[in-house]
C-alpha cells in the first residue's frame, strides 16, 4: 500500500482515495486531481505537472495492488482532461509540453490492461461540448486512441459522447470536421460488425435531432447512421418512428444541391415503412383527437415535441441515456401509431411541404390503412378533412396517391365495424370535418338496393364511402375551378380504385337532393361526359346500354332522376340505354323549356357525340328504319332545335343517309321485323317523364327568381 509522504504535491486526502476500493471515492480523487493540474496549469507551472504525472504513472499505475493501480489511471485521465486547456493555451511553449504531456498519457493508457474507463467516459462527456477547436481536437484525439486499443470497448460509451461529436462535427475547422468524420466512421465500422452490442435505443433521438441539422455533413451523417440503425435494429426503431419521420419526411422534397441526404432519407423512409406488420394492428386500440392544425401557422410539431422533450441535446447526452428521456425496453417492438399520424398530419397541413413529401405522406397513410386498418380508422374523421383538402393539390401524383388513400379509407371493411365512434348522427354539424350523414340511406325506389350496400354487381361499400361521395361532392360546388381542371380527373380515377357503378349511384341519389340546382346542372353535365366519353367508364355504359338486368334498370333509373337536372344529358343517357322513344317524348317537351345559348351549345356537344365511336351502334341501327322510328324522329328533334349550324349540318348529313324502308326490304312482300329489345317492365317511364318536368320546372322557376332578383339590383343601382 502507498503511503501519502512520498507523494506531494498530492494531498494526503486524494492518496487516500486512489487506494480506496471504492470506485466512488477514487472519482472524487480523480477530480482534486483535474482540479490541482488546473492551477498548475494557470501558473504555466509545468516542473509540478509532470511531477504529478510521474507519480501517478509510477507509483499507482505500476502499483501491484488492484485499487491503487485503478486509482493511478483515473487520475492519468483527470491530468489528461485538464491539460486539454493548456493545449489551446496560445504559448507556444506551453501549447508543445502539453502535447508532449498528452502523448505521455496515452502511452500509459494504450499500454495499460487495466484502464479505468468507466471513470474516464464522464469526464469525457463533460468536456465534449467544448467551443475551443484545441481543446475539441484533443478531445477527439483521445477518442481516436481508445478506440484503437483492443481491450477497451468504448462502444458501450457512444451514447453518452456521441451528441457531443456531432457538435464537433460542424467545427469551422476542416481538420477537425475530417477528424471527428473518421471517429464517427469507425464508430460505425464497429456498429456493424458488433450490432448485438449496441444500444440502439439510447442513441435513436440523439440521431433524430442531428437528422434536422442545418448543417450539410452533420444532416448527411446523422441520416446515414439512421439508415444502418434501421436496417440494422429493425423493428426496436418502431418506438422512434414518429421521431425518424419527422426528421426524414423533409428531406425527400431536396433539390440536386443535396441529393446524397435526400437518397440517403428516401432508402431510410422505405425501409422504416416496411417494418411494420399486420400483428402491429392488435387489441391495443385506442382513440386520440388529432390537433387543429392551422396551414397558415408557423407552429408545428418539432423534435421536442415529438419526444416530450424539455432538456437540451447536451443535457439529454449529460444524463448518460444518450438524449431519450425515457429507457425503453429493448425487447419491445411498439408501433408508435398516434405519433406517426400526428406527424404526417402535421407535414400534410404545412404550405411549404414539398411535394415528394406529400406524395410519401399519402404513401405512409395508405400503408398504414392496409397493414394496420382497425387503429387507423380511430384517425379517419380526424385525417379525412385534409384529405379532401389535398384534393386541391396542384400535383396530378399527389392528388393519385390522396384518391387511393381515401379509397381504402371508403372500401376497407374495418370502416364497418361499430364503435369507431366519431361518426355524426343525423342534423349534427362538425364544423371540422363535415362528415355528417343520414342515419340511413333512402332508396330512391323500393326495388333499388341501398347506395352504401351496394348491388349484387358491385362490392360493399362502408359508410366512409358515402361521406367521401357527399363532401367530395360539396368541394365541387365550393371550388367550381377544382370541378371544371381536376373533376373529370378524380372522377375517372375514383371509377378505377373504387366501383364505377358505385360512384356513379351514389353521386346521382346526392344530386338528386341538392338545393343548388345550377350546381346540379353542371355536375351532371360533367358526370355524364364521363360517363360517354372516358374508357374507364366502358363496363358501365355495356351494363346501361341494353338494361337487361333488374340492377341495371335500377341503375338507369337512379341516374335518370338527377340527370334530370339537366335536359341534354337526360336525352344522351336515353340514347346510350337505347331508350329511344322516352328520348323522342323528352325531346318534344323541350318546346316547353326556356332554350338559352348553353342549352343550345349542349345540344351541339350531343350532336359531335353522336358522330363518336361510342354511338356506332346508334348509328348502325338507323339502318333498321321501321324498327328504329322513334331514334329518327328524336334526331330529327334534335335537328328542329338547332340553329342552322355546323352541328345542324353534320346532323342533317346523318339523317340524309338513312335509307328509305322500302329499298331495304328483300322482297317485296316482306314486312316488318318486330324489334328485338322490349321495353324492360321495371321501368315506368310515364312516371319518369313526369319527374323530368317537375324537376326543369323548379329550374325554371329558380332562374326567373334570380333574374327578377338582378332586375330589382339593377333598378336600385342604375349605371
Amino acid at each position: 500500500m502507498n503511503t501519502e509522504k512520498d507523494f506531494a504535491p498530492l494531498t494526503t486526502n486524494i492518496v487516500r482515495a486512489l487506494n480506496d476500493k471504492l470506485y466512488e471515492k477514487r472519482k472524487v480523487a480523480a477530480l482534486e486531481i483535474e482540479k490541482l493540474v488546473r492551477e498548475f496549469v494557470a501558473q504555466n507551472n509545468i516542473g509540478q505537472i509532470k511531477h504529478v504525472i510521474q507519480i501517478l504513472s509510477q507509483e499507482f499505475a505500476l502499483s501491484q495492488h488492484p485499487h491503487s493501480r485503478k486509482g493511478g489511471l483515473i487520475g492519468l485521465a483527470a491530468c489528461s482532461i485538464a491539460l486539454g486547456k493548456l493545449a489551446a493555451d496560445p504559448d507556444p511553449n506551453v501549447k508543445s509540453g502539453s502535447e508532449l504531456l498528452d502523448r505521455l498519457l496515452k502511452d500509459i493508457v494504450t499500454e495499460s490492461s487495466k484502464f479505468d474507463l468507466v471513470a474516464f467516459v464522464p469526464l469525457l462527456r463533460e468536456r465534449i461540448y467544448s467551443n475551443n477547436q484545441y481543446a475539441r481536437q484533443f478531445i477527439i484525439s483521445w477518442i481516436l486512441v481508445l478506440e484503437c486499443v483492443p481491450d477497451i470497448n468504448l462502444l458501450d460509451y457512444l451514447p453518452e459522447i456521441l451528441d457531443g461529436l456531432f457538435q464537433i462535427l460542424g467545427d469551422n475547422s476542416k481538420e477537425i470536421r475530417k477528424m471527428c468524420e473518421t471517429v464517427l466512421i469507425e464508430f460505425l465500422k464497429e456498429i456493424k460488425k458488433n450490432p448485438s452490442s449496441v444500444k440502439f435505443a439510447e442513441m435513436a433521438n440523439i440521431l433524430v435531432i442531428h437528422c434536422q441539422a442545418s448543417d450539410d455533413l452533420i444532416q448527411l451523417t446523422a441520416m446515414t447512421w439512421m439508415r444502418e440503425f434501421i436496417q440494422l435494429a429493425g423493428r426496436l426503431m418502431l418506438p422512434y418512428s414518429s421521431g425518424i419521420l419527422t426528421a426524414v419526411l423533409p428531406c425527400l422534397s431536396y433539390d440536386d444541391r443535396k441529393k446524397s441526404i435526400k437518397e440517403v432519407a428516401n432508402v431510410c423512409n422505405q425501409t422504416l415503412m416496411k417494418l411494420i406488420l399486420p400483428e402491429d394492428d392488435g387489441d391495443n386500440i385506442h382513440p386520440i383527437t388529432l390537433p387543429q392544425q392551422n396551414g397558415n401557422s408557423a407552429e408545428g410539431l418539432s423534435c421536442k415535441d415529438t419526444f416530450n422533450q424539455t432538456n437540451t441535446c447536451q443535457d439529454l447526452a449529460a444524463s448518460g441515456n444518450g438524449g431519450a428521456n425515457v429507457t425503453i425496453d429493448r425487447s419491445r417492438e411498439t408501433l408508435d401509431l398516434d405519433g406517426i399520424v400526428l406527424v404526417l398530419d402535421h407535414h400534410l397541413h404545412d404550405t411549404v411541404t414539398g411535394m415528394m413529401t406529400r406524395i410519401a405522406i399519402l404513401k405512409w397513410l395508405y400503408h398504414l390503412y392496409i397493414k394496420t386498418p382497425r387503429k387507423m380508422f380511430w384517425h379517419t374523421d380526424s385525417l379525412f378533412p385534409m384529405l379532401l383538402k389535398t384534393l386541391s393539390d396542384e400535383s396530378d401524383e399527389v392528388i393519385l396517391k390522396d384518391l387511393e388513400v381515401l379509397a381504402e379509407i371508403a372500401s376497407s371493411p374495418a370502416g364497418q365495424t361499430e364503435g369507431h365512434g366519431q361518426n355524426e348522427s343525423v342534423g349534427t354539424q362538425n364544423s371540422h370535418s363535415e362528415l355528417h350523414i343520414r342515419a340511413s340511406s333512402t332508396p330512391l325506389n323500393s326495388s333499388r338496393p341501398r347506395t352504401l350496400e351496394g348491388s349484387p354487381s358491385t362490392p360493399t361499400m362502408n359508410s366512409y364511402f358515402f361521406k367521401f361521395m357527399i363532401n367530395l361532392l360539396k368541394q365541387f360546388n365550393n371550388e367550381r375551378s377544382l370541378l371544371e381542371i381536376r373533376g373529370p380527373f378524380i372522377i375517372r380515377q375514383l371509377c378505377l380504385l373504387l366501383n364505377a357503378e358505385n360512384i356513379f349511384h351514389s353521386m346521382a341519389e346526392i344530386l338528386l337532393r341538392e338545393e343548388d340546382l345550377k350546381f346540379a346542372s353542371t355536375m351532371v353535365q360533367t358526370l355524364n361526359s364521363i360517363l360517354l366519353t372516358s374508357t374507364e367508364l366502358f363496363q358501365l355504359r355495356n351494363q346501361l346500354k341494353d338494361l337487361r338486368t333488374t340492377e341495371s334498370c335500377n341503375l338507369f333509373c337512379g341516374l335518370y332522376r338527377s340527370w334530370c337536372h339537366n335536359p341534354v344529358a337526360t336525352v344522351s343517357l336515353c340514347f346510350l340505354t337505347q331508350n329511344y322513344k322516352h328520348a323522342y317524348d323528352l325531346i318534344q317537351k323541350f318546346g316547353d323549356l326556356e332554350v338559352t345559348i348553353d342549352f343550345l351549345t349542349e345540344v351541339d356537344k350531343l350532336v359531335q357525340l353522336i358522330e363518336c365511336p361510342i354511338f356506332t351502334y346508334l348509328r348502325l341501327q338507323l339502318l333498321d328504319v321501321e324498327n328504329n322510328p322513334y331514334l329518327i324522329k328524336a334526331l330529327y328533334g334534335l335537328l328542329m332545335l338547332l340553329p342552322q349550324s355546323k352541328a345542324f349540318q353534320l346532323l342533317s348529313q346523318r339523317l340524309q343517309c338513312v335509307p328509305n324502308p322500302e329499298l331495304m326490304r328483300t322482297t317485296p312482300c316482306e314486312k316488318a321485323m318486330p324489334s328485338s329489345r322490349q321495353v324492360p317492365s321495371e321501368i315506368d317511364y310515364d312516371e319518369l317523364l313526369q319527374h323530368f318536368e317537375k324537376v326543369q320546372n323548379k329550374h325554371l322557376e329558380i332562374r326567373h327568381q334570380w333574374a327578377g332578383r338582378n332586375g330589382q339590383l339593377e333598378r336600385k343601382h342604375p349605371l
